[in-house]
């Protein structure tokens, strides 16, 4: 995990409001990362159940259970390594 995964995940988590749905263009204007960063570590969280498709076909990502669950200290970044 990288601190740029933490970011996107909190973005798509959206705490205290509804969980964001978001295209990666969308990710990138709300964190610090290059465009191409994002869609690289997308697909990496995707990889690891992390986030998962809202729409395929529109590119769009939306946080999962599991993603939640890393955010709330339920697993940890080792717990996701072993699984991958």
């Amino acid at each position: 995990m990288t601190r740029a995964d933490d970011a996107i995940l909190e973005f798509l988590l959206n705490e205290g409001n509804r969980p964001l749905i978001a295209n990666p263009s969308t990710v990138e204007a709300n964190i610090d990362y290059k465009i191409s960063h994002v869609r690289r570590r997308l697909r990496a969280l995707q990889d690891g159940g992390l986030v998962e498709y809202y729409d395929e076909d529109r590119g769009l990502y939306q946080i999962s259970e599991r993603g939640k669950a890393y955010l709330q200290g339920e697993l940890e970044a080792a717990d996701l390594e072993s699984d991958e």
